[in-house]
């Protein structure tokens, strides 16, 4: 797809509120990603699963640049987010340079 390309994106009603996450599991494999978006709430044991997303390699990867450039933009205008003390470290991808990752 180009870069500039121009496209209308609808989002239906029952989409447009959304779904609240405060968990993700990653999986893949050679052909897909697989994202479970989950609710853990406290003092129970079970995460529920309130959206599956399923995307090619490639589009896990815009996906993780798009993610990175947006934490960046986020930071510049609200200042860093801070993560709970023993946390760091536990994130899903190294925030530096996206090129550690090949």
């Amino acid at each position: 797809m180009e870069e500039n390309k121009k496209f209308d994106i609808e989002i239906p009603k029952e989409v447009a509120q959304g779904q609240y996450s405060n968990f993700a599991v990653i999986t893949h494999s050679s052909s897909d990603f697989v994202l479970d978006f989950a609710r853990i709430m406290p003092g129970i044991q079970n995460a529920t699963v309130c959206s599956r997303v399923i995307m090619a390699p490639e589009h896990a990867k815009r996906l993780m640049y798009a993610l990175q450039e947006n934490m960046v933009k986020y930071e510049k205008t609200f200042g860093p987010i801070v993560m709970p003390e023993g946390k760091k470290g536990k994130t899903i991808a190294p925030f530096g340079n996206p090129e550690q990752l090949n």
